[in-house]
Parts: structure tokens; C-alpha cells; sequence
């Protein structure tokens, strides 16, 4: 994340047309600006092509501070405003920036925060869950909520609706048929064909950004490892980054190679059960019956090697729980060799599928354009073109002293975003083999420091769905005042929305699976 032209550049032309304090963050830059620029800043990054990563707010006394984070070229930009609670008001960046949509909504709805021009304000995390302006993240808001007897049913929410002949709507969830977390698809639809679809998700509020208040560091890193169940070491690691930012902590070297190793193991581990259920959504049982075989082999070895099948609680705030022994680097780097050889096997039979490809290849298109105006992360969004990975762009240890190769597709289809798994998996693989290589001796765990009030961080990593974000603040005594987790999963769900159109009913489930969005990870 080192300075660059573009950014000074950039800086020159705001200070042109507003007032913008610049403060250092780590080794990201916070942009302070007044609330009546917060739409011009948007314009002027979408000029710059920016991407828009993030948004949150924070309720600080009596003001609010709102932010929205940008990347580019691995540079990131905090960009912050403040405004008071009395009348909390703030001009949309979603007018500019489609991504910024749905963060502003929950932003909305948990802060009581007002958008001006925001293009859909409906109401998005609420679901009749609290009493017209009851705000549960504000400080004044008690952590056990303010319950009223049974939540009213959410019968009322404002889909578009279906007109003209022959047309007709098909309501799909929230409950499943299957185990899937609860999700609402409404489609409208001509025959088979699919004209619009839109979610409605956020029906397990979790409320992890309230409950995280006053927790320690230990406490917060279990917590952040909950956000998403299979994204534990992804979630968990950004959460210490922004910790160990704000404290001032160095990762100790083998602590961090321990770190990606970890990473990669999840990444590999999902990649593998994702391959399998794309290909059982279309009937090809076989290749979902190995992959899952391969998977829990993978698993297995993490409860041998680490102590937990999805290495939970491994990453603590300072380093790693877990040290590897020369005996578990043997064991991992003899399954990564059995792993090769297997996949070769059962890839081949993928590939020479005529039947398979009938239904992956050009089915769940999605553009690079529309890929690049959702700020769509990982898979989904390398498998549209989108060449962008933190671990390489902006490279945090272990991976500053690895090459990080990362599989680019163009084609947009259920198929890219297959074979872009398959990519990550062999690249994971060096990976980790890599690691181990390097591994020095020495400790796993960096002595913690009480950081001082107010102290803030960013943690950026790449997840297994892709980039992560993560904003941690401060409170006296080594206490948590503010959480906020960005999964990636929040920015790639609305291209659902988008890829599945003129595509079959029947073909729903598929499409839904290559993108495979965390519920959990959107519903905070």
C-alpha cells in the first residue's frame, strides 16, 4: 500500500473544489471531508475509477461518523465525514455507485441515518424486528433489544411487481428445502425465462456489530470468527490486522506464515466443496461425490494438524494459537502431492463432459461491466474479468514474500467461475507448499499493548469469496467500541440479481451456487 502518483494526483484535484484533511491510518490513508461533499467525492472517484469497497458508520457521543472505503491500484482510501445525530442526513454515493446501495441501507436502518436521493430506501436489515425509529446501533440502544412479544411477520416489504400478459411471479424461501440459511428470491418470469429477480435477505440478524461493544481483544477475534462459519480464519485474521494496526503490534515472521497457511487451507477446502455442489446442481453426482471425498480427507487433516476441521480460534489477536511441527509439515505437504494427482483425475472428467458444459458454458453471464459497477470480489468477480486480489495488489505478510498467481477468466459464466476456483485451488497449493518452505523458528505470538482510546484499524486480507475489510475501534481499558466486518459476500450478492437474467427457472439453483454468497456474512 506504498504512496503513488494517483493518489497525490487525486488529493490535488479535491482540494481544488473541498476542504480534506488527510490523516495517516496505518499504512492506509483517511481522508476527513465536509457531509456536503460526501456525493461529489463519489463523482470525482468514479472520474479517478476508483472502486468503491466499503461503507459503515459509528456513533461517537453525539455525531456520527460515517465512512466509505476506496480502493485502487492496492491503494486504499478511508474516506470519513461527521455529522451531528440530531438530524443525521448525508447526500447517497449509491446515486454513483451501485455497490454503496445495500451498505447504505443497513447504515440506514441501524443508525437512522437518511440518504438524500438514495435510489431504493427501503427498508433492508430492519424486517419489523425493532419499533419504528428504534436504531439498535446507536450507544443508546440496549444490547438486549427493547422486545414487544412476537416479531410481526414481514408480509409487507415492496417487491416490484409483474405486469403484462403472460407473465407471472414465483416466491422462492426464506425457508429452503435444503440446509441453506434463510434467503428470499422473488422472481418474475415469462414461461421458463427469468425477466428480474430480487432478494430479500438480513432474516437472521445477528446482531454481531452491537454485541461486539465492550469485548476484549481475545473475545472479539471469537467473535469475528462467527461472522461467517466458513470464512473463520479469513474474518478472524482481518479482525487482528485492525487490531494489531491500532495497538501498534508486529506479527511476529513464523506467526504469519502460520497465518497463510491457514488461509489457504480454508481457501482450498472451499473451493473443493463449491467445484463438487456446482456440479451435483446439474446432475453430475459423480463429480460431487469426489470432491466431497477430497474435501473431508482436507478436513480432516486440519483437526490433525491444528486441532479444529475449520481451523476455528487458530488466528488470536498477536499471531496464531497453534505452532506446526516438522512432522505436520511432512503430513501437509505428502496430502498436497496425493491432492495433485487426485484432482488431475477427476478434472479430466469434468472437462471432457459434453453434458456438463451444455449447462455451465454461457449460463449466469454476467458482464464485465456489471461485474465492475457491483465492486464484485473474488470468483465472481476474476471469472468477469476483474483482476484484482489483495494478497497480490496489496500484499500483507506472508504473502509480500511469495508470488501470488491469480486465474483471470473473461468469459462470465457458471463455467469461469468454476474453473477460476480450480485455479485457486493449484495456486494454494504452491502456496502453502511455499510456506512451509519458509518457515523460520522463533515465537508464534507478539506480547499484546493496551492501545490508547480512540485508536482505530483497518484490516484488509483476501477471504476464499475474496477481499475483506474490517474497521476496528477502540474504547478505553482495552475494550471494543466499534466493529465493522465487510464480507465479500455483501458486494457479490446484488450480481445474483443481474446474472441469472434470461436464463431458465430450472437453471436458478446453479447460478445461485457459482456465486455461492454468504448469508451469514451479509446478515450482520
Amino acid at each position: 500500500m506504498s504512496s503513488s502518483n494517483w493518489t497525490a494526483d487525486f488529493l490535488a484535484r479535491l482540494s481544488a473544489g473541498m476542504a480534506v484533511a488527510e490523516i495517516e491510518l496505518s499504512s492506509v490513508k483517511l481522508w476527513q471531508i465536509e457531509s456536503h461533499a460526501w456525493q461529489r467525492f463519489a463523482e470525482l472517484a468514479m472520474q479517478q475509477k476508483l472502486r468503491w469497497a466499503a461503507g459503515w458508520a459509528e456513533h461517537v457521543q453525539n455525531r456520527f461518523f460515517i465512512n466509505a472505503c476506496f480502493e485502487k491500484q492496492g491503494e486504499y482510501i478511508l474516506l470519513r465525514t461527521i455529522i451531528d445525530d440530531s438530524n443525521p442526513e448525508l447526500p447517497s454515493q449509491a446515486t454513483v455507485y451501485p455497490a454503496a446501495n445495500r451498505s447504505e441501507r443497513h447504515t440506514q436502518d441501524m443508525f437512522g441515518i437518511r440518504f438524500i436521493g438514495h435510489p431504493d430506501n427501503r427498508r433492508w436489515t430492519r424486517h419489523q424486528a425493532w419499533i419504528e425509529n428504534s436504531y439498535p446501533l446507536r450507544k443508546d440502544f440496549p444490547v438486549q433489544g427493547m422486545p414487544v412479544g412476537i416479531t410481526p411477520p414481514d408480509m409487507h416489504y415492496p417487491f416490484i411487481k409483474s405486469h403484462g400478459a403472460g407473465t407471472y411471479e414465483i416466491p422462492v424461501g426464506p425457508v429452503h428445502a435444503g440446509i441453506i440459511e434463510p434467503g428470499h428470491f422473488r422472481f418474475q418470469a415469462v414461461g421458463e425465462l427469468i425477466l428480474n429477480l430480487e432478494e430479500r435477505l438480513g432474516y437472521v440478524h445477528k446482531g454481531i456489530e452491537k454485541i461486539a461493544e465492550g469485548r476484549e481483544p481475545e473475545s472479539l477475534a471469537r467473535l469475528a470468527g462467527r461472522v461467517s462459519g466458513d470464512t473463520t480464519v479469513g474474518h478472524c485474521w482481518a479482525a487482528c490486522m485492525a487490531m494489531e494496526w491500532a495497538a501498534g503490534i508486529t506479527v511476529p515472521p513464523r506467526a504469519s506464515f502460520i497465518r497463510g497457511i491457514l488461509a489457504e487451507r480454508e481457501r482450498v477446502a472451499n473451493h473443493m466443496g463449491d467445484i463438487g455442489a456446482i456440479c451435483n446442481d446439474v446432475a453430475f453426482v459423480f463429480a460431487q461425490m469426489q470432491f466431497t471425498r477430497l474435501r473431508e480427507l482436507w478436513l480432516r487433516t486440519n483437526a490433525t494438524v491444528f486441532g479444529h476441521r475449520l481451523l476455528m480460534d487458530r488466528i488470536i489477536p498477536g499471531g496464531v494459537a497453534c505452532d506446526l511441527s516438522d512432522e505436520s509439515c511432512t503430513l501437509i505437504k505428502k496430502e498436497i502431492v496425493e491432492l495433485r494427482k487426485e484432482l488431475d483425475e477427476v478434472i479430466l472428467a469434468i472437462d471432457l463432459n459434453s453434458s456438463l458444459e451444455d449447462r455451465l458454458y454461457t449460463a449466469g453471464f454476467l458482464s464485465e461491466e456489471i461485474a465492475a459497477a457491483f465492486g464484485t470480489l473474488g470468483y465472481v468477480g476474476r471469472a468477469s474479468g476483474q483482476d484484482k486480489d489483495v494478497r497480490r495488489d496489496a500484499p500483507y505478510a506472508p504473502y509480500d514474500q511469495a508470488t501470488v498467481k491469480v486465474g483471470v477468466e473473461n468469459q462470465g459464466d457458471i463455467a469461469s467461475r468454476l474453473w477460476v476456483r480450480y485455479k485457486e485451488i493449484r495456486a494454494a497449493l504452491r502456496l502453502i507448499e511455499g510456506f512451509i518452505d519458509q518457515l523460520v523458528a522463533g515465537d508464534i505470538r507478539s506480547e499484546w499493548r493496551i492501545p490508547p482510546a480512540g485508536s482505530e484499524g483497518l484490516g484488509i486480507v483476501e477471504g476464499w469469496r475474496g477481499e475483506i475489510i474490517c474497521h476496528i475501534r477502540f474504547d478505553a481499558d482495552n475494550k471494543i467500541a466499534r466493529f465493522y466486518p465487510r464480507d465479500p459476500s455483501q458486494l457479490n450478492w446484488p450480481a445474483l440479481e443481474k446474472l441469472v437474467l434470461n436464463n431458465i427457472v430450472p437453471d436458478f439453483p446453479v447460478c445461485n451456487k457459482s456465486l455461492n454468497g454468504s448469508y451469514s456474512g451479509n446478515d450482520l
